[in-house]
């Protein structure tokens, strides 16, 4: 009789027990011989050695099933344990799956084309109006990296620039002054890891949410970076942020030049750095369309009102939007090396 430990590292204890334990109870049947018991994410094994070896490996098989698709069955764990292969239904264009296995896959032509950008250089520029999935599918590539273990963090940014409002003069901790400003990266990711091990994340800075201004002074390796609504960054903001760029890193920048909050008399640091940064070996840009928003179908029809009212409205000198053609002044991905 021997006794072994096993420790579920890479999923959340809750998904792969199963409700009220059941795909734990499964497993304890399909393993008479042994004593199992779990407690969080360690289960001790006592038993025959070749019988505790085989349950060691095929728990390995079903924590990386777990792990990949966000969920686990009783079907799943009885294929695996009995050497069968899973049943997976191929998925086209899938990044990655999320919660309780729900397939994130790129569905419009340039969600496909952010994919394809992000595979080929270090740093992406995405822009086009809200709704069309830019930072969610940014987020999906970064979680991906993370899992299949290229990098080693994810950072998640945005500037705290809303409204009007001043953090200074907004109540309570600064973490309760910022959440709000941050709150669409943590729904994102609330999407693609399960609770339990977000949590983790966050707690030993493997994935880490910051306002920009908390960007200044890092060098940012092995990580996945990615700046949210950056038509509202400084000319000094952004250039201070692209810099951060370290060993084993990427970059993805995502904005709409139609929804900027500086004030009248401020240059979009988004709008200034696809100008400056035309051209450059590396760098690939996704301009997405009306066409591409995947919200509610109501979403196009209003952006599509608000752009024909905006067209009949006299054009002011000193217009911090971008020029028709700017955002056409970077590589596209096809073209990249």
């Amino acid at each position: 009789m021997i006794e072994r430990i096993y420790i579920l590292e890479s999923v959340d204890p809750v998904i792969f027990y199963g409700v009220n334990n059941v795909n734990m109870q499964l497993i304890k049947t399909l393993f008479p011989k042994l004593r199992i018991v779990a407690r969080g994410n360690v289960m001790k094994v006592i038993g025959d050695e070749d019988e505790s070896e085989l349950f060691l490996k095929k728990i390995r098989e079903v924590e990386k099933y777990c792990e990949e698709f966000n969920s686990l069955s009783e079907d799943v764990i009885l294929d695996i344990i009995k050497g069968k292969a899973p049943v997976i239904t191929k998925q086209e264009n899938l990044i990655i799956h999320g919660m309780n296995g729900k397939p994130i896959v790129a569905r419009t032509e340039n969600q496909q084309r952010l994919v394809k950008a992000f595979e080929e250089n270090d740093l992406v520029f995405a822009t086009g109006p809200a709704g069309t999935g830019k930072t969610f599918i940014a987020i999906a590539l970064a979680v991906k990296a993370l899992k299949n273990k290229e990098i080693r963090k994810i950072i998640l940014s945005r500037p705290a620039v809303e409204a009007g409002e001043k953090l200074g003069f907004l109540p309570g901790e600064m973490k309760d002054k910022l959440d709000p400003y941050l709150q669409p990266l943590y729904d994102a990711l609330q999407d693609m890891v399960p609770g339990a091990k977000l949590k983790e994340y966050m707690e030993n800075n493997v994935i880490q949410i910051a306002p920009l201004a908390f960007m200044r002074g890092r060098t940012l390796n092995d990580a996945v970076i990615i700046l949210d609504e950056a038509q509202n960054t400084t000319t000094h903001q952004i250039k201070m942020f692209l810099t951060r760029l370290g060993m084993n890193a990427k970059m993805i920048i995502t904005g709409d030049v139609t929804q900027i909050d500086l004030p009248p008399t401020a240059t979009s640091g988004l709008v200034q750095a696809m100008q400056i940064l035309k051209g450059v070996k590396g760098i690939g840009k996704v301009e997405f369309e009306k066409k591409d928003i995947v919200r509610h179908k109501l979403v196009q029809r209003i952006v599509e009102a608000y752009d024909k009212f905006d067209s009949k409205q006299p054009r002011k000198s000193g217009s911090r939007t971008a020029p028709a053609d700017t955002t056409n002044n970077i590589n596209n991905s096809q073209d990249a090396p």
